[in-house]
């Protein structure tokens, strides 16, 4: 046979090729299973968290499309190409609401299969609105998984006591509680779901038993005893209440705030207080400032980095300090004046609040 002869027979194969390709049924990946009826065995675990992967196993499966979780049917997504006829593997999504359920599965004929599921979904908490409270006080939580809290607690697990708090309102990423009356000084809470309890890292001040030096207004025998302007009590700012304590800080003087108790009322030194707290709202620029104390081992005014306090320019800051840590009380010492510096500021001056100053045992 010639090399002439040859060509038309190999177009000729290279047509047939062609059209065997174009014949091909397009697919986006899944196994090419006939839909049947979908049978399930075992699911595995059994209960888990969101994120967590879960492996169905069975009969059937190899052409499921969707998984729907019962509660609020929430979906499921899953890559088909890596299960088979007997076989599913997906995770279960962050939307998931806790507690028991089925799931469901369906194939592309809408058949489907369901298997009972325990999704684990604790409540967890990102950040609360305060950190100090009395009695009656709203505080707001926000995180996941309130949507169905059957109770809260502030609560002490050493000493056993938990004292009831009051849900006011409770959607999937935020609770609103009302706080109790304590005989605890400071505690976490306690918050219990469908899936189970949890306490919270984030610890509560019982403002009502602290020792105060600061709130709405001085504490007991306490007055302002700045150096430079004068502290001033005022409405215009304030972190809880209806008043801060304010202080400007004229710029190339070294000012302080400071609390003074010069009365009987001055409090001598206790091992059994081991906080101090209290919220400080910044000025124009991020600033340092340092807590002082005449009872401390440096003496009042001076600058010591165990008491520093980081705060961000125009916003209340937090901050609880461990007394341990600090240069604060020495022994048989008691505390007159208890203030905060600055260093500068040097371009300007810079004005501070001050709010729920306390000691806390």
């Amino acid at each position: 046979m010639t090399f002439y002869k040859l060509i038309p027979i190999a177009s000729f194969a290279l047509l047939a090729g062609f059209g065997l390709t174009s014949c091909e049924k397009d697919t986006d990946g899944r196994p090419q299973i006939q839909p049947g009826t979908p049978v399930a065995t075992k699911i595995m675990p059994d209960s888990a968290a969101s994120g967590a992967v879960v492996t169905l196993t069975g009969s059937g499966l190899g052409d499921i499309r969707t998984i729907v979780f019962e509660k609020l049917s929430v979906p499921a997504g899953f890559q088909p190409t890596l299960n088979t006829a007997e076989t599913l593997i997906f995770r279960i999504p962050t939307e998931a609401a806790g507690g028991r359920q089925n799931i469901t599965f369906t194939n592309s004929a809408g058949q489907s299969v369901s298997i009972p599921f325990k999704v684990l979904a604790y409540p967890s908490v990102a950040d609360v609105s305060d950190y100090n409270f009395s009695k009656g006080k709203t505080i707001t939580i926000t995180g996941n998984n309130f949507d169905d809290v059957t109770s809260v607690a502030f609560a002490d697990s050493v000493k056993g006591i938990s004292d009831p708090a009051t849900i006011v309102s409770k959607v999937k990423k935020q609770l609103v509680i009302q706080m109790p009356a304590s005989t605890l000084t400071r505690g976490t809470l306690a918050i219990t779901n469908g899936t189970g309890r949890i306490r919270t890292r984030q610890e509560f001040v019982n403002v009502d038993r602290a020792y105060q030096v600061f709130t709405d207004t001085y504490g007991t025998g306490y007055q302002d005893g700045s150096w430079g302007d004068a502290g001033t009590v005022t409405s215009k700012e304030f972190r809880n209440g209806a008043a801060s304590a304010s202080k400007t800080f004229q710029k190339g003087n070294w000012h302080l705030l400071a609390f003074a108790n010069w009365s009987a009322s001055a409090i001598s030194y206790s091992n059994e207080y081991t906080y101090v707290t209290g919220w400080i709202k910044g000025a124009s620029a991020d600033y340092s400032l340092y807590l002082t104390t005449d009872a401390s081992k440096a003496g009042f005014g001076e600058f010591v980095e165990a008491n520093r306090i980081d705060v961000k320019a125009n916003t209340w800051t937090y901050f609880k300090l461990k007394l341990s840590d600090m240069d604060f009380w020495l022994p048989g010492k008691t505390l007159k004046q208890l203030g905060f510096r600055i260093k500068g500021p040097d371009k300007q001056d810079e004005t501070f609040y001050f709010d729920d100053i306390m000691l806390v045992k």
